[in-house]
């Protein structure tokens, strides 16, 4: 069992996220298929179905899928970079 204050800390990791697949999602000059792809990996995040962990683990797996883009700005590649370094940290 998770104590309260890693869960804490897991839900602001996810928070941070977030907020910054929030703005990839949102970056016009950011290909559809990448924002596409942070909203599918936001939605994994918010969906409440499975744990923190597994749900951290399914939106690396998805956000890294599209890393090899070639089409991905440097500083777009650089936030799902800080995203997924947020979500690798989180446990059950």
């Amino acid at each position: 069992m998770v104590s309260k204050k890693k869960l804490q800390e897991y839900e602001e990791r996810i928070k941070q996220a977030l907020a910054i697949l929030g703005q990839v999602s949102e970056d016009t000059t950011t290909p559809r298929n990448i924002r596409r792809t942070a909203k599918e990996a936001m939605d994994i995040l918010q969906s409440t179905q499975y744990t923190l962990a597994v749900r951290a683990s399914n939106a690396i797996s998805v956000i890294d899928e599209i890393l090899q883009d070639p089409n991905m700005p440097p500083y777009t590649r650089v936030r799902l970079w800080n995203v997924m370094s947020l979500l690798e940290g989180i446990k059950d």
